[in-house]
């Protein structure tokens, strides 16, 4: 089996896994979960892969910030906490985070939380070199930016503390905040339509507040260089270029018709622009300006003239800083003190921290964190939702550059940041429908689904789901009140390949040696085209993992699982003798060993009771080394390839309790 024709795919010597941050006002609900094991299953496969101490799994609670702020504030109002801290707070909701995670088999090296204990240290000691590093290249900028301040209640608004219609054109956000709607389009506050306040209920008003602010407006050409670099690349999602490039667009801003005749009365009062869409019969006008701040400006002459109007998606100055009192405290610089960072360029870099934290935990000196960030043999992989994509994509990676200096190159020498591999998902919608925690369509939380599915169930579900490509409805039977009895459950579909088809073949394969050969495993040679066939998919597997492909990986499964049963059920009637019996054993046990080794990143609890029963070599039998090898390879010689004695009807992938009782119902019934 060592004879390869077709190129394999090149892993790092070493890597970093994350995934999106869970604020730490929440509990988690089901997309946190599905994101979240997709990079397990990653993490998994790279350390079967590349070995277990070359990679590290981290991700973490995000704990600061305006939403945790926001929904503490909440609940002390309505005397629903008492006596409790936000610390407090979010530390019980990051132990919960936690818990749940494990509960789905979610292996993280490291957990942490950006405001608590060792983590929180270095975080806050990485933020202050991120500022620094940034504004010693001239890439900080101080700007008077518009924030918007409650005259009712005397005090500035935190951006969860401001709703209104994002302005940013075609957007179907249900919810726009100060800065940011929830689908994570970036604007200014003062483009922010029809904007009122959380606490008093009326319009704000905006004053000029000084903070400081990346200046990512000025990376355009170097992030086109970056986005060139992967486009067509086959583990790059062609909906993340599409969307990453429409932020290098000129800055724009959208009139309907109904203005036109207001704009061309002021017209002459704006900077210099562009004028598209000329058809008098158009829906809309499309106004183009060079610079960003010439479009700002006509914003505010738009705007004290009536005009309605929406923006077009650019690069912004990212804002690094704010005032809000629960945050990670940020140095002064240039005369802007006694300031926090805002939320989400610190969460950019907490999984550096988290890795320091967890490499210090194991006693690695300082510096071994940038064997893994900053290492041409290293590879960091970022898992997160396509709302996201603003964030790690323009923002993170533009930040990430310009650490190295005035001029950066995408291709750094070792010692610099190197940029990293993001890997967004679509959206993972509920009964067809986007949910999400601050919208109309609420998701259930993630520890319901345990009530109804094992944690293999769901795992295999939603890593047989395409949303490298598609928006994709979770639509499970036990919450949908239309189900019918006779329904079949889609979260248990993909589940039934471990529970009914691999279980099958498991048993009858471990039965018959069992009976035919006292549970020895019989001494015969494995036919070539086995081998052929495992090999084919063992290398489709791979290709797929390293495409983060996950629905590919599940399909390629599924036929080569069925396609053991089929070869035994074809197989056994001509295996008269023992010569014939021994040899189809041999075959389907070595298609088993393989079957397992893919499926561990996937089902790993199952698939190492199937090892432990086989008696693999721990430190073998998932490890890719030996993947090509032959069974009696990685058997534990010690057990004399001996089999365990199989408990009658024994399942290594078990059912929910739940639906065994329902099937025990449907039987009695029948």
């Amino acid at each position: 089996m060592n004879d390869f024709v077709r190129p394999r795919p090149s892993f790092p010597k070493r890597a970093v896994v994350t995934s999106g941050m869970p604020y730490g006002n929440k509990l988690l609900h089901y997309g946190h979960v599905g994101m979240t094991l997709r990079a397990d299953v990653f993490a998994r496969f790279l350390r079967d892969r590349i070995g277990k101490d070359n990679v590290i799994f981290v991700s973490g609670t995000d704990c600061y910030g305006s939403p945790a702020l926001e929904s503490y504030r909440n609940l002390k109002d309505h005397n629903l906490i008492n006596n409790i801290t936000i610390q407090q707070y979010v530390e019980n909701n990051h132990k919960l985070q936690k818990e749940i995670f494990e509960k789905f088999e979610i292996n993280f090296d490291f957990y942490g939380a950006s405001a608590i204990g060792r983590a929180g240290e270095i975080h806050t000691q990485t933020s202050k070199w991120f500022i620094e590093k940034l504004h010693d290249v001239g890439m900080v900028s101080k700007h008077s930016s518009w924030q918007f301040f409650d005259e009712k209640n005397n005090c500035l608004l935190n951006g969860r503390q401001v709703v209104g219609k994002c302005p940013i054109e075609g957007c179907q956000s249900e919810k726009g905040y100060a800065d940011e709607c929830d689908l994570g389009h970036q604007y200014l506050p003062q483009d922010l339509i029809d904007p009122v306040s959380t606490i008093s209920g009326e319009k704000p008003k905006l004053v000029k507040i000084e903070n400081l602010y990346f200046n990512l407006e000025k990376c355009n050409d170097i992030l086109k260089e970056w986005i060139d670099s992967l486009d067509r690349k086959s583990d790059t999602p062609q909906f993340m270029v599409k969307e990453i490039r429409e932020f290098f667009k000129k800055p724009e801003i959208y009139i309907k018709r109904e203005f036109f005749d207001k704009f061309n009365q002021i017209k002459d009062k704006l900077p210099n622009f562009t004028e598209l869409d000329k058809n008098e019969k158009a829906p809309s006008m499309t106004i183009v300006f060079d610079e960003l701040e010439q479009r700002e400006y006509a914003c505010e002459i738009l705007a004290q003239n009536n005009i309605r109007y929406r923006t077009g998606k650019t690069l912004t100055p990212f804002r690094l800083t704010g005032d809000i009192s629960w945050g990670v405290p940020c140095p002064e610089i240039d005369g802007v003190k006694n300031q926090t960072f805002y939320v989400w360029p610190e969460s950019l870099w907490a999984p550096i921290s988290f890795t320091k934290t967890y490499l210090e935990k194991i006693g690695k000196d300082n510096d071994e964190w940038k064997k893994y960030w900053c290492s041409k043999d290293g590879q960091v992989y970022q898992f997160l939702g396509e709302d996201n994509i603003y964030f790690y994509g323009p923002a993170q990676q533009a930040m990430w550059l310009y650490t190295q200096g005035k001029n950066p190159i995408l291709d750094p020498e070792d010692g610099q940041l190197r940029l990293t591999k993001i890997n967004p998902i679509k959206s993972i919608l509920y009964m067809n429908k986007k949910a999400s925690s601050s919208g109309n369509v609420k998701p259930p939380v993630a520890a319901e689904f345990l009530n109804y599915y094992t944690a293999e169930q769901f795992r295999m579900h939603f890593l047989a789901m395409n949303l490298t490509n598609n928006n994709v409805s979770l639509s499970p039977k036990a919450f949908d009140p239309d189900a019918k009895d006779d329904d079949i459950d889609p979260m248990i579909i993909e589940g039934n390949l471990l529970t009914n088809v691999y279980n099958r073949i498991l048993r009858t394969v471990f039965y018959s040696t069992q009976k035919n050969f006292e549970g020895i495993i019989p001494n015969a040679k494995i036919d070539d085209l086995t081998f052929e066939n495992c090999k084919k998919a063992i290398l489709d597997v791979e290709k797929f993992m390293y495409d983060k492909k996950f629905n590919q990986v599940y399909n390629t499964l599924d036929v080569f699982i069925r396609n053991i049963n089929k070869y035994w059920v074809k197989e056994i009637n001509n295996a008269n003798d023992n010569e014939k019996l021994a040899k189809l054993t041999v075959n389907t046990l070595q298609m088993i060993f393989v079957a397992n080794t893919l499926l561990h990143p996937i089902a790993p609890s199952g698939t190492e009771n199937v090892a432990d029963y086989v008696g693999l070599d721990k430190a073998k039998c998932f490890n890719w080394d030996y993947i090509f090898s032959e069974l009696s390879d990685v058997l534990d010689l010690n057990k004399h390839m001996h089999l365990k004695p199989l408990k009658e009807k024994e399942d290594f992938f078990k059912r929910h309790q739940s639906q065994l009782d329902q099937l025990a119902k449907k039987n009695l019934q029948n």
